[in-house]
C-alpha cells in the first residue's frame, strides 16, 4: 500500500489539508467574531461554508470524471488556499461571506467535503479488494490525525502575536496565510497524481446520462444515502457538544475535564479503524459495520442511569472505540458495490445527505434536552442508529463484496 505513489500522495495532501480544517474549525467562529460580527451574521458565513462545500460535493460527483480527477482536486485545493488569503486580507461582510462561499473554508473541524468524495473513489483502485478496506482505515486515521493537530494550532494567532510581537489581528493573518499554505502544498502534490487516479474507460460505449451511475447502481446508491440520512441526523443529537453539554448538567463537571476525555474518545475512534479492517476480513464489511455500531448505541442509552461520572467517562470510551468502526468499511463497501467511475458521485451524495443530517439533529438536539428531557437527546440519537444499523442490514445482507464471495467453478468472480 504504502509503496503505491499516488496513495502516497494522497495521503500526505489529505493530511495537509485537514491540518486545516482542524485549525479552521477552532479559529473561524472566533476571528468573526473579534472583527466585530454579530452572531447573525457569524451564522449566515458559516451557512455560507456548508452551502459552498454542498455545491462543489455535488459539483465534483456529477462533473469530476469529465473534468479530470487530479484536475478537480487541484481546483479544490487552490480555492481553498484562496480562500485562507481572503481571511487574511478582508474584513468586510460581504467580502468574507464571498470569500466563505467559494472558498468553502471549512468551520465544522471535520472534512465532508468534495476533495474527500475524490479520495474516498480514487483510493480503492490503486489497491486490491484485499486492500481496499485497510486503506481507507489509514486514510481516515491520517485525517483525524490533520485534524487534531490542527485543532491544537488554534492558539497559533496569540503564540504568533506574541513571539513576533505585532497585534493579535497580524497573528490571525499570519495563521491563515498557514492554512493557505497547506492547501497549496496539497493542490502540488496532486500535481504529481498518475493517470491511473482517473475514470476507467467503459467497456462499452454508453449515452450520456443525467446522472453518472447506471440504473443498477443507482438503486444502491440511493437506498445507501437514504439509510445514511438517517445515521446522520441520530449523530446530529450526539455531538460532542451536545454530550459535553449532557455532562456538564449531569455531574458539573468543568471544560477541563472534559477537553481529555473527548481526546481520549477521539484517540480511540482512530485506533479502531485500524481493527476495524482486521474485524472485516474475518466476519464481512457489513457485518462489521453492523455489530459494532448497535452496541455503541446501546451504550448511549444507557449513559444517562450511570451511577456516578466515571462509570459515565466508562461507558463513554467504550463506546468511541466501537462507534466509529463503521467508518472505514461504510466506504469500503459502498465502492465494492458499484462500479470505479461511480465512486465520485455516491461518496458525493452521501457526503452532503450525512451533513444536511447532521445539521438538522444539531438543531432539534438543544430542543429535545429543553422541552423533553436531558437525557432525550441520548435516546433519540441511539435509536435513529439502532434503526438504521437494522435497515441497514436488512437491505444489503445479500450483497456481498467482492474479496467475500465464494467463487464457483464455472463462473469464477472477477471485478
Amino acid at each position: 500500500m504504502w509503496q503505491h505513489r499516488d496513495i502516497r500522495a494522497i495521503f500526505v495532501a489529505a493530511f495537509l489539508r485537514s491540518v486545516g480544517v482542524g485549525l479552521a474549525g477552532v479559529i473561524l467562529g472566533i476571528y468573526l467574531a473579534r472583527r466585530g460580527l454579530t452572531g447573525a451574521q457569524i451564522g449566515i458565513i458559516l451557512g455560507a461554508v456548508l452551502a459552498g462545500a454542498s455545491l462543489s460535493t455535488l459539483v465534483a460527483g456529477l462533473r469530476a470524471n469529465e473534468l479530470g480527477r487530479r484536475r478537480a482536486l487541484v481546483g479544490i485545493a487552490l480555492l481553498a488556499a484562496l480562500g485562507g488569503c481572503g481571511l487574511a486580507l478582508t474584513s468586510q461582510f460581504a467580502a468574507l461571506l464571498a470569500v466563505a462561499f467559494v472558498g468553502t473554508l471549512n468551520g465544522a473541524g471535520t472534512d465532508r467535503g468534495a476533495a474527500v468524495a475524490l479520495e474516498q473513489a480514487i483510493l480503492p483502485q490503486c489497491v486490491t479488494d484485499k486492500r481496499r478496506t485497510v486503506t481507507l482505515s489509514w486514510y481516515n486515521l491520517i485525517l483525524d490525525a490533520g485534524n487534531a493537530l490542527g485543532a491544537l494550532g488554534g492558539a497559533l494567532p496569540l503564540v504568533a502575536s506574541r513571539l513576533a510581537g505585532f497585534d493579535l489581528f497580524r497573528g490571525y493573518q499570519f495563521t491563515f496565510a498557514a492554512f493557505a499554505l497547506c492547501n497549496f502544498a496539497s493542490a502540488a502534490l496532486y500535481l504529481f497524481l498518475s493517470p491511473q487516479v482517473e475514470t476507467p474507460a467503459p467497456s462499452v460505449a454508453a449515452p450520456r446520462a443525467s446522472l453518472p451511475v447506471s440504473p443498477e447502481s443507482r438503486r444502491v446508491i440511493a437506498r445507501f444515502v437514504s439509510l445514511a440520512s438517517m445515521d446522520a441526523l441520530g449523530g446530529g443529537f450526539i455531538t460532542d457538544a451536545i454530550v459535553a453539554y449532557w455532562f456538564f448538567l449531569r455531574f458539573g463537571v468543568s471544560e477541563a475535564a472534559l477537553g481529555p476525555l473527548f481526546f481520549a474518545g477521539h484517540l480511540l475512534n482512530s485506533l479502531s479503524y485500524l481493527l476495524a479492517a482486521k474485524l472485516a476480513r474475518r466476519i464481512g464489511l457489513l457485518n462489521t459495520m453492523v455489530f459494532t455500531h448497535i452496541p455503541s448505541s446501546l451504550l448511549l442509552w444507557a449513559l444517562p442511569f450511570a451511577p456516578g461520572f466515571r462509570w459515565a467517562v466508562g461507558m463513554v470510551l467504550l463506546r468511541e472505540s466501537l462507534v466509529e468502526m463503521d467508518v472505514p468499511t461504510r466506504q469500503s463497501y459502498l465502492a465494492a458495490l458499484i462500479q470505479p467511475q461511480e465512486r465520485v458521485f455516491a461518496a458525493g451524495a452521501t457526503n452532503v445527505v450525512r451533513n444536511a443530517g447532521w445539521g438538522t439533529g444539531s438543531f432539534l438536539a438543544g430542543y429535545a434536552m429543553q422541552f423533553l428531557a436531558l437525557g432525550a437527546p441520548l435516546f433519540i440519537g441511539g435509536g435513529l442508529k439502532i434503526a438504521y444499523d437494522m435497515l441497514l442490514y436488512r437491505s444489503f445482507r445479500h450483497l456481498k463484496p467482492p474479496e467475500e464471495r465464494v467463487p464457483s467453478a464455472a463462473a469464477p468472480s472477477a471485478k
